[in-house]
């Protein structure tokens, strides 16, 4: 088991003919994962990668089971692409694209839970269950099969994580980059139950920033309802006041979301919170060591 992807997970890639969807169609397929078919209005008959591309994804479902979707597509697009995936079926969607106009993105939140869709993204990189799937844009050597589940708003910081984890021995049953921007598809409080419930997890990495609630709000959810070991990990200590940092997201604003507030919240909800990213995969091997049999 894991995390929103399998093994089963058969992808259309919106945007696949140009040169990101490209690149990251062969990376995907490079590290396991069914990529099914791509889609660009106009390109029907020809293949990228191997892969035959559509004109529209009601023709791709159709074709090929597809039942998620990696958004390519560029921002003026993206809602229209993924209320079309959407009402193909696709009832997961990862949204790599950056720059979506604030009020497109509400659309299309409400658009996909009126209609049983999960939206990862955007701005984001996507998610990763080494050995079973990928959707999105992780780099592959980063990964590790394992039971380390990750849950991050920085990309960049996702990266270094993983891999520091992978480098003390361990991998990752899941790694969900929930991306930086104001409104997202899908937020840790989301995620939380997934990790929770899968047996192939047993404990978690959380990786926030400064700027909003997102954090506060997943440590109150950790105290009440989260049984697994957490480390956690905050960007931005040093931000200074009312400044953004980064995403769009990481804006600090009436002394609300600010570094020191999302710490204390995680440190009471019992979470072990590094004070810098190197700390983190230390303190996962330290938890994964004491819970060994001896």
């Amino acid at each position: 088991m894991s995390v929103l992807v399998d093994a089963s997970t058969r992808v259309v890639v919106q945007g696949i003919t140009g040169h990101q969807g490209t690149v990251h169609t062969a990376q995907m397929r490079a590290f396991g994962t069914h990529v099914v078919a791509g889609v660009t209005p106009g390109k029907a008959g020809s293949t990228v990668e191997g892969v035959p591309v559509f004109d529209a994804v009601r023709d791709a479902v159709e074709r090929t089971g597809a039942n998620a979707s990696c958004i390519f597509v560029p921002a003026p697009f993206a809602k229209d692409a993924l209320l079309e995936a959407v009402d193909a079926g696709i009832r997961l969607c990862v949204i790599v694209t950056e720059h979506i106009p604030f009020h497109d993105m509400l659309v299309m939140y409400r658009y996909a839970r009126a209609n049983g869709a999960r939206i990862i993204g955007p701005n984001c990189p996507g998610i990763a269950a080494p050995g079973k799937a990928k959707v999105g844009i992780i780099p592959n050597v980063v990964f590790r099969p394992g039971r380390v589940g990750v849950i991050s708003r920085s990309g960049t910081l996702t990266y270094e994580i993983v891999n520091g984890i992978k480098e003390h021995g361990l991998g990752q049953s899941t790694c969900i980059g929930l991306g930086g921007d104001p409104v997202v598809g899908t937020s840790f409080v989301d995620a939380l139950p997934f990790f929770e419930a899968d047996p192939e997890t047993d404990l978690l990495v959380l990786v926030g920033e400064i700027g909003g609630t997102a954090e506060e709000d997943a440590a109150e959810y950790i105290q009440h309802h989260f049984s697994k070991p957490v480390v956690a990990y905050i960007a931005g200590r040093a931000a200074p006041p009312g400044k953004r940092m980064g995403h769009a997201g990481a804006i600090i604003a009436r002394g609300r979301g600010t570094a020191a507030t999302k710490v204390a919240a995680l440190d009471r909800a019992g979470a072990r919170v590094a004070r810098f990213p190197y700390e983190v995969p230390q303190m996962v091997a330290e938890i994964v060591a004491a819970r060994a049999p001896r």
